[in-house]
C-alpha cells in the first residue's frame, strides 16, 4: 500500500448500511442496468468485478454467467460471499494495483464507482487488460470527473434567473482528495478520492491496449418537490452524475 490507507475495509459496516443486499437507489435505478446494457452480459460470459465491494454486480448476473470480483477490504469480500451463493462465483482479497491473482481470462469485466478511489488507476487498468481476451469489453462506471469532483464541486442558485447550476473550481488538476465518512465526527474514518480529467481516463486506456467504443453520461431520475422543484429537475437532467466508458481490448 501507498502510505495512506485507500482499502475500504475500515468503512465497511458503514458501506453496508448504505448498500445493503440490492445496492444503494442508483445501483439500483442507474448504474447497475446500464453496466447490463453496455456490457450486454448474458449465456456463457465470464465477468471480472474489479474493485467489487460486496458484489452489488454479482447479484444481478444471469445465474449462468462465470464470475469473479476481487477487491483489497476483507470486510466487502466477507460481505459478498455471505450474500451470494451461486456456485459459479468467486471472491479474492487482493490490491487490484499489484496484482489480480487469477489464472482464467475474462470476456467482460468492470470496475463501477471504484476507479476514483484507486491511487495508481493505471496499474489496475493494466492488471485488468492482462485478464482480458482480445476483443473483451471493459466498463468503467465513475461519479462524472468534470460535475462531481469532491470539495471542487457544488451547486450554486441564481435567484435572478431562477436557475440552478453546477460550480466548478477545479478540474484539469489531479487531485488527491480526503473524505470524512462522518463529517462533524473527529474520528471519523476517512476515504480517499483521487480526481482525474477525462482525458487521463482516454489516455490510460490507450496506453494499456485498449479502444473506447462508446461514452454515456447518466443522470439522476429524482424529482424534486416544492417551489424550487422546476429548476432543481431541470438542472438534474442537465448535469449528469455518472460517466460510463465503454472499452474493447484490442
Amino acid at each position: 500500500m501507498e502510505k495512506r490507507e485507500t482499502s475500504w475495509n475500515n468503512v465497511t459496516k458503514w458501506y453496508g448500511e448504505i448498500v445493503g443486499e440490492k445496492g444503494h437507489f442508483f445501483h439500483q435505478a442507474v448504474v447497475i442496468p446500464g453496466v447490463m446494457r453496455l456490457l450486454d452480459i448474458g449465456g456463457r460470459d465470464r465477468v471480472l468485478d474489479v474493485a467489487c465491494g460486496q458484489g452489488v454486480l454479482a447479484r444481478r448476473l444471469p445465474s449462468e454467467v462465470s464470475y469473479t470480483g476481487v477487491d483489497l477490504a476483507h470486510g466487502l469480500i466477507a460481505d459478498a460471499k455471505r450474500m451470494d451463493i451461486n456456485k459459479k462465483h468467486k471472491y479474492i482479497v487482493a490490491d487490484v494495483t499489484k496484482s489480480i491473482p487469477m489464472a482464467e481470462k475474462y470476456n467482460k469485466a468492470a470496475i463501477i464507482l471504484a476507479l476514483q478511489n484507486i491511487k495508481g488507476p493505471d496499474k489496475t487498468i493494466k492488471l485488468t487488460g492482462e485478464k482480458m481476451d482480445k476483443g473483451g469489453k471493459l466498463i468503467i462506471v465513475l461519479n462524472h470527473p468534470c460535475f462531481r469532483i469532491p470539495r471542487q464541486s457544488s451547486w450554486e442558485t441564481d435567484a435572478k434567473n431562477k436557475l440552478q447550476y453546477r460550480r466548478i473550481n477545479r478540474y484539469m488538476s489531479s487531485l488527491e482528495i480526503p473524505i470524512n465518512m462522518h463529517p462533524g465526527d473527529r474520528n471519523s474514518p476517512v476515504t480517499w478520492s483521487f480526481h482525474l480529467p477525462i482525458e487521463e481516463y482516454s489516455r490510460m486506456l490507450s496506453e494499456n491496449g485498449f479502444l473506447i467504443e462508446k461514452i454515456e453520461e447518466w443522470t439522476s431520475d429524482k424529482k424534486s418537490e416544492g417551489k424550487a422543484a422546476k429548476s432543481e429537475n431541470r438542472a438534474r437532467d442537465e448535469f449528469p452524475m455518472f460517466m460510463a466508458i465503454l472499452a474493447v481490448k484490442k
